[in-house]
């Protein structure tokens, strides 16, 4: 029977901290995390690694195959200001390495989740309360590939049988790893600055407002859909889940609360500020709730007192 997981982009925001909650979950030696990048040494000694790139198939066959893989978390991907910037590179890696996953998931029989994203949605979605199932017409390549990568899984699952599931996520927020190329990376950066400097210039309007999650939730999120009885789900791909909205200047006011003379500037900068324009204030995360008992535990009050505390000290450790 195949029990091992394999984690792609293992090294990303998301992974760095979906690989020891999995670990912990089902043992170290079950979960396999895989990169472009190699781990620094003392994270090799974690659990297994290996070196992948997810457009090379028969790598991606080989990995599957050696560790008995019944699970694959595919988180490898170019964000959304940084697929703007090489959109033809973010196509190639965002669906090449997709479709990939997915055809060696058919032949292997593996589950496999996906993150899709608010990215996926457009100027023509309702960006309040925005629902499960809407108009979906994005106009950056990030959320051309995250909607293609939605119905490319729903494909697979019904035409092959394939367990694809995934999640919109909304910006995500983590003490864990630094910011990766993201528009809402804002309110990653925010925490640093504030911590180390009591100054932050924020690349996005004061009353840009966004949906978001703390990591701790998301990761939370992403097993939980997986370990989700499939005989419940009507949707199965692409839920909605989110756990706040806020704008700038509205988390500048949070942290104020525990940093009095931190101050927050702008300087926006045109193409992260329209990626934002394009996408929800905030989501209708029902379905997920109904489907498989979704709930957020953090609020922007608890995220912020939690992130500065543990970003605080894990930063006085590295001084």
């Amino acid at each position: 029977m195949k029990t091992a997981i394999l984690v792609t982009g293992a090294m990303g925001q998301i992974g760095s901290e979906l690989v020891p909650a999995l670990r912990e979950c089902y043992g170290a030696d079950n979960v396999v995390a895989s990169d472009i990048r190699m781990p620094a040494k003392e994270r090799q000694t974690a659990g297994p690694f290996e070196h992948l790139d997810c457009t090379k198939m028969q790598q991606i066959r080989d990995i599957v195959r050696h560790h008995r893989i019944g699970t694959i978390y595919h988180l490898a991907a170019l964000l959304s200001a940084t697929a703007e910037e090489k959109p033809q590179a973010a196509w190639h890696l965002n669906m090449g390495g997709l479709y990939r996953m997915l055809e060696v998931a058919r032949q292997q029989g593996c589950a496999l989740f996906f993150p899709s994203s608010i990215g996926a949605f457009g100027p023509t979605t309702p960006h309040d309360n925005t629902p499960q199932d809407t108009i979906q017409r994005p106009t950056t390549m990030y959320g051309v590939t995250k909607v293609s990568a939605e119905l490319l899984c729903d494909y697979y699952a019904r035409r092959f049988g394939v367990d694809a599931r995934g999640l919109r996520l909304p910006g995500l927020i983590s003490h864990v790893a630094p910011p990766g190329g993201g528009t809402t990376d804002y309110a990653v950066e925010i925490f640093y600055q504030a911590i180390r400097y009591r100054h932050y210039t924020c690349f996005l309007k004061p009353d840009t407002r966004l949906d978001m999650m703390y990591m701790p939730d998301a990761i939370r999120a992403m097993i939980g859909v997986m370990e989700a009885d499939p005989e419940v789900l009507v949707h199965r791909n692409s839920f909605n889940v989110t756990a706040m909205s806020f704008t700038p200047e509205e988390l500048a006011a949070e942290i104020r609360k525990h940093i009095p003379d931190f101050v927050i500037d702008y300087e926006v900068d045109p193409i992260r500020q329209a990626i934002a324009d394009s996408w929800p204030r905030s989501m209708d995360d029902g379905a997920a709730r109904e489907e498989w008992g979704w709930s957020p535990g953090y609020d922007l009050a608890s995220m912020t007192e939690d992130m500065l505390n543990k970003l605080g000290y894990r930063l006085r450790q590295t001084e």
